[in-house]
């Protein structure tokens, strides 16, 4: 505007003649209309900045027929426009055809909900959708189902999901792979959370008396809908079941690569260790053990009395050797081992993983119990298995056993006693929303060797503080 006045002001100044005063009332009603023009587009950007965009005039929201839907106010994009919401994980299958999953997103965007995440397994005759959900809550699952079937999802099946699955499929495989990579104990780990809520057996090609047990598989692996059969690096196979829901050959592929990546990696753990002072001034070592230490482990039960080895393995003293090629594989847990200044192992702390349950057992030499160590051990136990996610750790000793009912009792951690017949099966719930434990005490302890991922369970004499 400056510029244009100055101009005006510089024609009439020089008295231009009649083509000048034309010129110059032409320019003048120029810049009078551009700057009419910019103010109207002010005002309108102003007036409707914060207005929602329009609606197709075509479109509708409607409710499907006889749904609740979602509550007034919600909002489609939020799930449910500032309410309560829930995180859900949803399965169906859909033939594989043109529109199938457009017609399961129109049911999902009818009910106001979020779709997070979603994936696909290709199935020999149709897909198996995977969705992750941002749902209002107080939509019932039944009613989402229902219209899910109606849409022409088949095998239905939902289930409410938590923080930790808003992580992407791919990320979470590659967590997965690397804490594999560092600890072949966390192969199980992964391949549970890999899979979701399932039972993991690591089932030996040779049980613990040295008899074969004719566990093998194929190197490819087995896939039978809720079980796939993995042959363990190791040796023997690794089962894995999940009866409420079938696996799909992606799934199976991807529990393949991990158990592949374990084979080429070979035996390994973590090397770091922690050096603490007894009360009487004498200096220990924890740390992880394995198979490496197996001399220094059966050098230990030399030094054993029988009464320590019998409250430990509940069974024949002389028999306390042929466990220990098992209980030190990573395959089936994590074990630490405490060794003193000069190198000589005196304690044995396992964490077994029994199925979908987790085991505790400890064994401390005779002449270094009563100084705390196994009640050391023990915390570090239950440490490991909150940082794997378990539940719940369970311990099998015998009631006269008082020194690891102190331990037990010293975690501070809600206990679950079970006894028969002698046998002690104490259970510590690491969190509130722990399960109650399932089967009796004479179920546990009378399992075979060959049935069972580890047979030996229960803690030494040696727990006593």
């Amino acid at each position: 505007m400056t510029d244009v006045t100055d101009a005006m002001t510089t024609l009439f100044g020089h008295r231009p003649d009649g083509s000048h005063l034309l010129l110059a009332a032409l320019i003048l009603a120029s810049t009078v209309a551009l700057v009419a023009m910019a103010a109207f587009h002010t005002w309108r950007a102003r007036r409707h900045s914060n207005d929602p965009p329009p609606k197709d005039p075509g479109s509708s929201d409607p409710t499907p027929d006889g749904a609740t839907g979602p509550a007034d106010g919600a909002d489609a994009g939020g799930g449910s426009g500032g309410g309560e919401t829930v995180l859900w994980r949803m399965r169906t299958t859909v033939r594989d055809a043109p529109g199938s999953l457009a017609a399961l997103c129109l049911v999902i965007a009818r009910f106001r909900i979020d779709i997070l995440t979603l994936q696909t397994h290709p199935l020999a005759e149709g897909t198996v959708d995977e969705f992750l959900l941002r749902a209002p809550a107080s939509l019932p699952s039944q009613e989402l189902t229902g219209q899910i079937e109606a849409a022409g999802g088949t095998a239905t099946w939902i289930e409410r999901a938590d923080t930790h699955d808003l992580v992407d499929t791919p990320t979470r495989v590659l967590s997965l792979a690397t804490r594999t990579a560092l600890d072949a104990a966390e192969l199980p780990l992964a391949l549970r959370q890999l899979l979701g809520r399932c039972t993991i057996h690591s089932l030996p090609a040779v049980s613990v008396t040295g008899r074969p047990t004719g566990q093998s598989a194929p190197v490819e692996g087995v896939l039978e809908e809720t079980v796939m059969r993995l042959r363990d690096p190791s040796g023997g196979v690794i089962s894995v079941e999940r009866p409420y829901l079938p696996f799909t050959p992606t799934e199976f592929a991807r529990a393949r690569a991990l158990v592949e990546l374990d084979a080429r990696l070979g035996p390994r753990v973590p090397r770091s260790t922690d050096i603490l002072t007894l009360p009487e001034g004498n200096e220990i070592t924890v740390r992880r053990a394995d198979r490496s230490d197996l001399a220094a482990a059966r050098a230990m039960h030399d030094r054993c009395s029988p009464d320590t080895l019998g409250l430990r393995y509940h069974g024949p003293v002389g028999d306390a050797d042929r466990y220990l090629h098992h209980l030190l594989s990573p395959r089936f847990g994590r074990t630490l081992a405490v060794q003193t200044a000069s190198g000589r192992l005196v304690a044995l702390g396992h964490l077994l993983w029994d199925g979908d349950e987790t085991e505790v057992a400890l064994l401390v030499e005779d002449d270094w119990q009563r100084r705390g160590i196994g009640s050391e051990l023990l915390g570090r136990l239950v440490q490991l298995a909150e940082e794997a996610g378990c539940d719940s750790v369970y311990a099998v000793t015998q009631s006269r056993n008082t020194g690891m009912v102190a331990a037990m009792r010293a975690l501070e951690l809600p206990l679950d006693y079970q006894i028969e017949e002698g046998t002690l099966v104490i259970t510590a719930r690491l969190s509130a929303t722990a399960a109650e434990p399932t089967g009796t005490t004479g179920e546990r302890a009378a399992r075979p060797a060959d049935e069972r991922t580890v047979r030996p369970s229960g803690p030494a004499e040696g727990a006593r503080r």
